[in-house]
C-alpha cells in the first residue's frame, strides 16, 4: 500500500541491523539524533521516534530481523528525516487488514503499522508473502 512518497534529495544514509532487542533501542536513539540534527520540533521528533520504534519492533518480531536505513532528506526547501525498514521475512498477506486499527497478527494492541502511518507525514509499505516487507516513513520539519 503506497501513499506515493515523492523523490527527494538524500544525505548520506546510515544503516543499522535489527536482529536483537538491543537493536530496537539503538534504532530509536539513532532516529532521535538524526531528527534533532534535521531540526524537527520536539513533538515531531517524538512522533518519528515512536513510529520508528514500532516499525523496528515489527521488523524484528514479524520479519525475523532486518535493517533500518535513515537519512536527512530535502524537497522544495524543506528538510526531513526518511527511515526505511527492510526484512526478508514471511511478508504481509493482507496489507489493508494489517493497516486496520486494532488488528494484530500477534499479541500486540494492533497499533504498530496503522499508528506509524498516522505519525509519519509520508508512509509507504510494500510487502509480498514469502519475500519480506519494506516500509518507508518520512517526517518533515515544520
Amino acid at each position: 500500500m503506497s501513499s506515493g512518497v515523492e523523490p527527494v534529495e538524500e544525505s548520506a544514509a546510515e544503516e543499522s541491523p535489527i536482529v536483537a532487542n538491543a537493536d530496537v533501542v539503538k534504532a530509536r536513539q539513532m532516529v532521535r539524533a538524526l531528527a534533532q540534527q534535521a531540526r524537527l520540533s520536539l513533538v515531531d521528533q517524538t512522533k518519528l521516534v515512536t513510529a520508528a520504534s514500532e516499525l523496528a519492533r515489527n521488523t524484528l518480531t514479524y520479519g525475523g530481523g532486518g535493517s533500518m536505513r535513515m537519512s536527512i532528506v530535502t524537497r522544495d526547501g524543506r528538510t526531513g528525516v526518511k527511515v526505511v525498514f527492510r526484512d526478508e521475512g514471511p511478508g504481509i498477506p493482507d496489507l489493508e487488514l494489517a493497516l486496520t486499527d486494532g488488528w494484530s497478527s500477534g499479541k500486540g494492541m494492533g497499533l504498530g503499522l496503522s499508528g506509524a502511518r498516522r505519525l509519519a507525514d509520508e508512509f509507504d509499505l510494500v510487502s509480498e508473502p514469502g519475500k519480506g516487507t519494506h516500509v518507508v516513513v518520512v517526517k518533515w520539519a515544520r
